[in-house]
């Protein structure tokens, strides 16, 4: 991937570009050579790393951060990628003591600590976690970036040459350890939601944050119940309005088509500026009480909200301690990131009602 040279000015543009002392350390590690991996994880606490598709340029940095114990945090939304690091490494994360935490952006944070919190407020207010709970996009602004599509693509080519991924990315228990929940909604047609008054239909990233939602119920030991229900959807509105935008999106590929932006696109600083999105939990129990809890972030979320999620996810993880394993946000981090994310990255965590 070039040479020392080239890669050392990279960084210290960069070093530059965000007005880092002239004497911040620059570490030279390429994803093609294991070793120079191998010699940054043992040098650093934690890596934090954009560098995606993760199926493509992930595996040998995995593998480096286990075997040295480092804690190592990432923006993925591969599914069956880390389906495959989880068999690979769970056991030896958990004996070296790295955390291993996946999906530290707009996928998953938002959801996994949202249905966190929400059953939190749920067994305070009702003495129990609640078995059904329903992830709600309100409210959206902004667009999605060239590595997201590069990565739903290189899911897409390795599904077609290994049939085994197709289960991982249909099963929503596919990240949850072996255990196998009730079923769950598909979530993928257009309905109308009567608690809410509004049109909902299929959101973008409901596959991953489902299994991230789970996993995590998981490895807390069903905290949220081994009955647990949850999808997400995305809210339209009310009316015939509601229902025309629910079924146009329901049969509109957002993701995958030749307009797809390229790897290092994406949206400008005025759309990152400009994003926000506001997404609502309800909790439901068979007895028909219901609990409403909101989360809010003030920038786009592909960019300018991810962005400050990560860098919160490797700074909390920097500064806590934790038992190592291939984990979540949720499950490593909980409440402790909540509080960091809701003081340093313009996110709002609230109950609703």
């Amino acid at each position: 991937m070039g040479n020392g040279r080239a890669q050392l000015a990279k960084l210290e543009e960069v070093r530059d570009l965000i007005g880092a002392s002239a004497d911040t350390p620059l570490v030279i590690a390429d994803a093609s050579d294991p070793a120079s991996l191998d010699a940054m994880a043992k040098r650093t606490k934690v890596v934090l790393t954009t560098v995606g598709p993760y199926q493509l340029y992930g595996n040998e940095l995995v593998a480096a951060c286990v075997a040295n114990g480092t804690d190592y945090t990432d923006l993925c939304g591969e599914p069956a990628w880390m389906r495959q690091k989880i068999d690979q490494h769970h056991v030896a994360a958990k004996a070296s003591g790295a955390r291993i935490v996946f999906s530290s952006g707009f996928d998953s944070i938002p959801f996994d600590l949202g249905v966190l919190m929400l059953q939190k407020h749920c067994t305070e207010k009702f003495g129990s976690p609640a078995p059904r709970v329903k992830g709600r996009v309100r409210a959206m602004q902004g667009g999605f970036s060239g590595g997201t599509a590069a990565s739903l693509k290189a899911t897409m080519a390795a599904a077609a040459k290994d049939p085994a991924i197709i289960g991982y990315l249909t099963n929503p228990f596919s990240l949850a350890g072996g255990f196998e929940g009730p079923a769950q909604p598909p979530a993928n047609q257009p309905e109308f939601d009567e608690v809410l008054g509004s049109w909902a239909t299929n959101f973008i990233m409901a596959p991953i944050n489902t299994k991230n939602v789970h996993r995590t119920n998981a490895l807390l030991g069903h905290a949220f119940g081994k009955e647990l229900v949850y999808d997400e959807m995305m809210l339209t509105g009310p009316g015939d309005a509601g229902q025309q935008a629910a079924e146009f999106v329901a049969k509109t590929p957002m993701i995958g088509t030749a307009n797809d932006p390229k790897p290092g696109q994406g949206p400008t600083k005025e759309e990152r500026d400009n994003g926000f999105y506001d997404v609502l939990f309800v909790g439901e129990d068979p007895d028909g009480k219901r609990a409403f809890y909101a989360v809010k972030g003030d920038r786009d979320p592909g960019y300018g909200s991810t962005s400050k999620m990560i860098a919160e996810t490797a700074l909390c993880l920097a500064e806590t301690e934790g038992e190592g394993g291939v984990t979540t946000p949720g499950a490593a981090l909980g409440e402790k990131l909540v509080a960091r994310l809701q003081a340093n990255a313009g996110l709002s965590f609230a109950v609703e009602g």
